[in-house]
């Protein structure tokens, strides 16, 4: 089956795409995007997902193309027009196409796109063993709130745990953890489930969202507030968690063992929980 796209009010062939050379998301990287997954052809969490995709356009200053009627058709038609019952949507917006000038243009309608994608399952020797991480300093932006299309901080910040045949980088920033490259992060110490707090210098991520909801509806203690860097080096358990990856547990950091070296007691039984609220609360129409 051909991959079907949107861009700027038609769906067409990914292969027929095409975006003109002065478009700002081209030459400057002015825009935003969203990824949405979408499971049993259900997207996950729309509305908040939508929600995150407002902030963003707000953060940036740039009227949002649709309604959010008008987007829940759009990803209706998505969904049905591409195979696969699990996806994922990659939304894309920029200020459009002007000649190149850092002032926003007048009256210049922004280019929206939008792509479908197959949404995988992580890999069960992954679930059973963890991956690897590094740290390095968070040297982006203070924006990190806006989920912006200029993610060349986050490209070579993910490139440097490719480079040491790791799967993500954990960023730290003024002595305290802020997020992965391409991902949320969370620390077991002692028992208890510690997340960074959503502020400008992460992105809010809709499984960081879900990883708190299960671990309050199951009992296991956790506490939002900045974590320090030496917690983060003497954690018990180290977790990521996106859309994509779900949740995976981080067993090796810069080279030494987290906890056991394996994936820990915590770590089991959130991703039974997970599994198990994908299995059916995912799968369900959501508002």
């Amino acid at each position: 089956m051909v991959q079907i796209v949107y861009l700027n009010g038609a769906f067409l062939p990914l292969e027929d795409a095409r975006v003109p050379v002065l478009d700002r998301g081209f030459i400057f990287g002015d825009g935003v995007y969203e990824v949405i997954p979408v499971y049993s052809r259900h997207p996950f969490r729309l509305a908040e997902h939508l929600q995150r995709l407002q902030h963003s356009l707000d953060g940036i200053r740039l009227a949002n193309p649709h309604s959010d009627v008008e987007w829940r058709e759009l990803i209706r038609e998505m969904i049905a027009r591409n195979e696969g019952e699990d996806q994922y949507l990659y939304l894309h917006i920029t200020r459009g196409v002007a000649k190149r000038d850092h002032a926003f243009p007048k009256d210049t309608p922004p280019t929206v796109f939008m792509m479908s994608s197959p949404l995988l399952p992580a890999a069960q020797a992954l679930r059973e063993h963890g991956v690897a991480a590094i740290t390095a300093p968070d040297n982006r932006w203070l924006r990190c709130d806006i989920k912006a299309i200029s993610l060349l901080p986050n490209v070579l910040l993910r490139q440097l745990a490719v480079d040491a045949g790791a799967a993500e980088t954990v960023m730290l920033r003024d002595g305290f953890l802020s997020e992965g490259a391409a991902s949320n992060i969370f620390v077991v110490k002692d028992g208890v489930l510690l997340a960074p707090p959503k502020d400008h210098l992460m992105l809010p991520g809709i499984t960081y969202d879900v990883v708190l909801e299960l671990a309050a509806a199951h009992g296991i203690p956790s506490r939002v507030g900045p974590v320090a860097e030496d917690t983060l080096r003497s954690a018990d358990e180290i977790w990521l968690t996106s859309s994509t990856r779900e949740v995976q547990a981080i067993t090796r950091l810069d080279g030494s063992a987290v906890g056991a070296g394996e994936p820990g007691p915590l770590f089991q039984k959130m991703d039974r929980f997970y599994q198990d609220y994908k299995a059916t609360i995912m799968r369900q129409p959501s508002l």
